[in-house]
């Protein structure tokens, strides 16, 4: 059962001083962690492959020097904004690749929206209401990742 709590941003939280790099661009906000991003996407945007996915996948592919195959991704929706769902193929067909995909949710209607989303990603998406509890959700895959490599 989902209790929905007060939004967090992320500069807002102590997770914010493990920030690596801070990345900010017209359409939202995206933290960069060691293993794991944290975006928060800014109010109406509608978010599409071509306008905003592909440039933020080439400058996360740059600065991580991989086709994030081991990075987790939370899009944190401490605002409302619509996703182009037909884009999720564009993505898809792209060199990026996602270990896993964490959403916060605040709202009863976001939660719906991340059950829509598993459509596309089937068991990559975990939804939260807490962005505390997604950061340690992350944590704990890139731990995984790590152990498995050593």
């Amino acid at each position: 059962m989902y209790y929905f709590y007060t939004m967090q941003y992320l500069k807002d939280t102590v997770f914010f001083r493990e920030a690596i790099q801070e990345l900010n661009y017209s359409f939202g906000n995206f933290y960069l962690f060691d293993g794991y991003v944290v975006g928060e996407i800014n109010e109406d945007v509608v978010f599409t492959w071509d306008d905003h996915a592909k440039i933020l996948v080439e400058h996360l592919t740059n600065l991580y020097d991989h086709n994030g195959g081991e990075i987790v991704y939370i899009t944190n929706r401490v605002h409302s904004y619509a996703v182009k769902p037909s884009d999720w193929i564009k993505f898809y067909r792209s060199e990026y690749k996602l270990r896993a995909y964490g959403i916060v949710s605040y709202t009863p209607k976001g939660l719906m929206n991340v059950l829509l989303e598993k459509l596309f990603m089937r068991n990559k998406i975990k939804g939260f209401d807490t962005l505390g509890d997604a950061i340690h959700w992350a944590k704990v895959l890139t731990s995984v990742i790590r152990s498995k490599a050593s």
